[in-house]
């Protein structure tokens, strides 16, 4: 990986922290609200679980590839 690369996957990584951040808040309040949309927690639930899978790929561009 270039060293150009890092900043944007660094800003890309906060952003999508803080929409993870903001969807777990979202639908902790709207369970604790009794929100009885299903379908609607469950869409949510989805994209955190997306979200999180593509930080943890970034996250893993930022670790140096070591030549064994």
């Amino acid at each position: 990986m270039t060293e150009p690369d890092q900043p944007s996957i660094a800003q890309t990584l906060f952003e999508l922290r803080r929409e993870h951040r903001e969807l777990d808040a979202l639908v902790t309040h709207l369970q604790a609200t009794g929100f009885r949309d299903e379908l609607q927690v469950t869409r949510m639930k989805k994209r955190k679980l997306l979200l999180k899978d593509a930080i943890a790929r970034l996250e893993s561009k930022l670790i140096p590839d070591l030549d064994a």
